[in-house]
């Protein structure tokens, strides 16, 4: 029985973490600096933003690893290496993010729904955590354990949303990846045929992330569920 409960756990623990690996790996694959790209990913950014009219949207740098467009704020930003590089992680990247841009100027419902459960994702943790924190008072004061059974089942579930939140990005993602950034990158001649095919893995690594942060958002909610024993 150990046998199988480790096996599970081992499975569970490659199905999280598996994804970013892919991811990472990916992305520094196609990082490699190419001194015949005539701009760098923020450059690209820019020109892009520009071609589509949105010359309000601002191109910033960003935290390493921390690329993405913010819809409140309206700006692009990019990580110091896609910021300032010349590669085909850089550019893909920056098409990417930009398409983000584009889709929130056409009013794209999903993205619109995601803005709005991302800004509620603060609010869900505190109220998860205090929830928590009162569940032994209140099993003191009270002493019902179906108070206690319900304030958990209360706290699984305000963890979980963490999980669909980063499902329904996916589809905001795709469209992002396919339907705007890589047609954009070979229709306007942005990236030579040979360097599609890298720039296409970039994209999916990048729509992608969200089923690992959804993972690991799942591992949240299991050890949670570990710790109380269920």
């Amino acid at each position: 029985m150990p046998l199988i409960l480790i096996t599970i756990a081992a499975i569970f623990l490659a199905l999280v973490f598996l994804p970013q690996w892919w991811v990472r790996a990916l992305m520094r694959k196609h990082a490699v600096e190419r001194e015949d790209f005539p701009g760098t990913g923020g450059e690209l950014a820019r020109h892009l933003l520009d071609l589509a009219g949105l010359r309000d949207v601002r191109v910033e740098l960003a935290q390493p690893g921390a690329d993405h467009y913010d819809p409140i704020e309206r700006v692009v930003r990019l990580s110091p290496d896609n910021y300032d590089g010349r590669s085909v992680t850089a550019v893909a990247v920056a098409a990417h993010e930009s398409s983000h841009a584009m889709q929130h100027a056409d009013g794209n419902t999903l993205l619109a729904t995601r803005v709005r459960l991302a800004g509620s994702v603060r609010s869900i943790e505190v109220a998860a955590a205090i929830i928590l924190a009162l569940a032994p008072i209140v099993a003191i004061l009270v002493k019902s354990p179906v108070l206690i059974l319900l304030q958990i089942g209360v706290v699984v579930a305000l963890l979980g949303s963490r999980v669909l939140i980063h499902i329904l990005t996916l589809p905001v993602e795709m469209d992002a990846s396919f339907n705007r950034a890589l047609p954009i990158l070979e229709k306007g001649g942005y990236l030579e045929q040979r360097d599609l095919p890298g720039a296409r893995s970039v994209l999916r690594a990048a729509a992608y992330t969200y089923i690992a942060s959804a993972l690991v958002a799942l591992l949240d909610v299991a050890r949670l569920l570990r710790v109380l024993r269920f």
